[in-house]
């Protein structure tokens, strides 16, 4: 794997509890890290115990115990969710784009669509009671309920700026605020809002929260704070001590503020009204986006990654929430169905023997980035990295090793053919081999000074590596030769997979797909169907083949690279690696410390949708969903369907006439026995 042109921003024992809630509607299930690794963009407490954050492809988490915990829901969208509000323990809406509002009564158990009227992305939604509220987003948009997003009615606001937040003290006094300096009241429960100066128009307003009446401040890009004690009459600018884009503010009390931001976990907090504002500890690496305070010390807030920081004393100290690494994960591999490792940023090294259920963190005796790994039986693996760095072990990472690869060059991927012989790749062409397990490495002539970024052999003497601009080298000697390819692109390529000495892909940049059925001899373009980086291609035999990349992209071949479709989505987080051991059972590993599983090939259902082949199962048409009771399949009163919880549990068998009757309401996926159909969404409430 090169060295990419951007950067990830900067628990011993990582347990996958509760991680089938996670996307299992998209084929997907995360198992690090947990409760999910999607972006939070929003949170909002309750109370010091009960809170709820949403952020994108639809992630919803919610805790009730302080975030000790946090469960994660199915939302039933993969729409990226900009804005929470929690009303009481039960009741919560949260909305973003494509004018997606969604509201739970049963505390997320089910999350039921509303309808705004407009299909245009929206921000915070603020309820004063279960039956007001108002939710703000583009081109000036405020949106008011009365009777709990049953309808939502558009207000004349005055502006078509983009509206970002939104704060109501009661039912009649709120404030929103928006892009280029936008600052909104009203006194009238949204009747009329009437224009506010801010000092500076032209920067954007991200976040607003008041303590009284009078009181509130307002954070915004550029480090720009904003403070009024007269209810907005005048609002005037406070020093933040930087120029961090901020992106939320939480007020407890007319003294006390917190604000967070910036590209590496910035928080800012105030007991003085906002006279000075001090940076606090974050311990985080990450954009952060969300806070909310319950009391002038119990505060959350979340950010990048699916991030969850938690505070007891105002910000004195902030612990982490989320389980398990956040480090990028460059490389994973398989050995078998159970046992794995993956590799990243930092020098981490990741070890499952049980599927992934638990990912345990191995000593690397490394702070350096590693790249590539390759296992040659369960116990012999290798894993190689920045600035030269080549690791072994012989008993599955209890210990690792390092070896000596007498370069500084950035090694980017490793391949063993057997417990001796193994080839490395990397930086300015570079090209390393061992026949005696790695106890001495020899440097072979590449021809080339590009990075070379992925290699592959199918047996000790063919082998092809590839790197930047199009950069394809073959062998047929164990690389005592390497030999120039064309491979008609001026891509960078990022990964090999040699199904045979004939049969070849090669994956890269743009969404770059080539493939070769004569050795190498030529090299000819493959539609991908995606203009996305990729980063990484595996194949389970000569037809079935998977490919990863940029924003949670997953393809799919059954013909040996010929034609690709893409899979289901659950995240927009980089894939750099991808290991399937079979047609249904694999992993992508990436940023963020993303791992995700699957056991339906990528493969997820949504309302009855097949995801993966866009096809409906005409012949099951299911009523009524959503139901309370019961529901029925017309003309299939008679046979027999399994229905799984969101985790792939059986939870029971039913006939066609009576599915569901006696379950907990939730979301749950129903099985023809037979086999005839893929699983359906259905959906029972209360």
């Amino acid at each position: 794997m090169k060295v990419f042109r951007f950067f990830c921003f900067g628990l011993v024992l990582l347990t996958a509890l509760g991680a089938g809630t996670a996307f299992a509607q998209t084929g997907w299930i995360w198992q690090n890290p947990l409760p999910q690794g999607n972006t939070l963009i929003a949170c909002k407490f309750l109370n010091a115990n009960t809170g709820i954050a949403a952020g994108y492809f639809g992630a919803i988490v919610r805790t009730v115990d302080g975030g000790t915990n946090w469960t994660l829901l199915n939302s039933g969208t993969s729409q990226g969710l900009y804005g929470a509000s929690i009303t009481d323990v039960n009741t919560a809406t949260v909305a973003g784009l494509s004018g997606t509002i969604l509201r739970t009564v049963d505390g997320g158990a089910t999350w039921i669509p509303q309808t705004g009227g407009l299909g245009q992305a929206l921000r915070t939604p603020a309820f004063i009671d279960a039956n007001t509220g108002y939710v703000v987003g583009g081109s000036g948009t405020i949106l008011k309920t009365t009777n709990g997003g049953t309808n939502w009615n558009p207000q004349t606001t005055g502006t078509t700026h983009g509206l970002i937040d939104i704060c109501f003290l009661n039912a009649n006094t709120g404030t929103a605020v928006g892009t280029r300096g936008t600052i909104l009241k009203t006194t009238d429960g949204g009747t009329s809002w009437i224009s506010q100066q801010a000092p500076d128009t032209l920067i954007d307003l991200w976040g607003v929260s008041f303590a009284d009446a009078n009181t509130g401040n307002i954070a915004g890009w550029s480090g720009r704070i904003l403070r009024t004690t007269n209810g907005g009459t005048n609002w005037t600018a406070q020093s933040s001590g930087g120029s961090s884009q901020l992106y939320d503010i939480a007020l407890p009390n007319a003294n006390t503020g917190t604000v967070v931001g910036g590209s590496n976990g910035v928080i800012l907090h105030t007991v003085n009204g906002g006279t000075n504002w001090s940076p606090q500890t974050s311990g985080c690496p990450f954009l952060l986006l969300g806070v909310s305070f319950a009391d002038a010390n119990t505060g959350s807030a979340v950010g990048q990654y699916g991030t969850l920081l938690r505070t007891v004393n105002g910000g004195t100290a902030w612990t982490r929430q989320t389980r398990g690494t956040q480090r990028v994960l460059f490389g994973v591999v398989f050995s078998n169905a159970s046992t794995g490792t993956a590799v990243g940023d930092s020098g981490v090294i990741l070890r499952t023997v049980n599927s992934g259920t638990t990912w345990v963190q191995q000593t690397s005796g490394t702070g350096g980035t590693l790249f590539g790994v390759h296992f040659i039986t369960v116990s012999t693996g290798t894993v190689v990295g920045w600035n030269g760095i080549i690791l072994r072990t012989t008993d599955g990472g209890t210990n690792w090793t390092p070896q000596t690869s007498w370069t500084s060059n950035s090694l980017n991927g490793v391949i063993f053919m057997d417990a001796n012989t193994g080839t490395v790749v990397g930086g300015a062409g570079t090209i390393l081999r061992t026949t005696n397990a790695g106890l001495s490495w020899s440097a072979q002539t590449s021809g080339t000074t590009r990075s070379l970024n992925g290699v592959s052999f199918p047996g000790n003497a063919i082998g092809t590596a590839v790197g930047d601009t199009g950069t394809i080298l073959h062998t047929t000697n164990g690389g005592t030769n390497w030999t120039s390819q064309t491979s008609g692109t001026l891509a960078d390529l990022n990964a090999i997979y040699l199904i045979d000495a004939n049969t070849g892909i090669a994956v890269g940049d743009g969404g770059a797909i080539r493939r070769t059925t004569d050795g190498g001899t030529t090299w000819g373009p493959v539609t991908s169907g995606t203009t996305y980086n990729l980063y990484a291609v595996s194949f389970l035999s000569t037809t079935l083949g998977t490919a990863s990349g940029e924003y949670g992209t997953v393809l799919r071949t059954t013909d040996g690279g010929a034609s690709w479709t893409t899979l289901s989505r659950c995240t927009n987080n980089a894939l750099f690696g991808v290991a399937f051991q079979t047609a249904q059972t694999g992993w992508v590993v990436g940023f963020g410390g993303t791992i995700l599983y699957t056991t339906t090939g990528g493969i997820g259902v949504e309302n009855g949708r097949d995801q993966g082949s866009g096809i409906r199962d005409q012949a099951y048409r299911i009523f009524p969903n959503p139901f309370t009771s019961f529901a029925a399949l017309p003309g299939h009163e008679g046979e027999r369907f399994g229905l799984y919880d969101i985790s792939g549990r059986k939870v029971g068998t039913y006939r066609g006439d009576r599915i569901g009757e006696g379950l907990a309401p939730g979301v749950y996926f129903l099985r023809p026995e037979n086999g005839s159909a893929g699983p359906i969404r259905i959906v029972k409430v209360r």
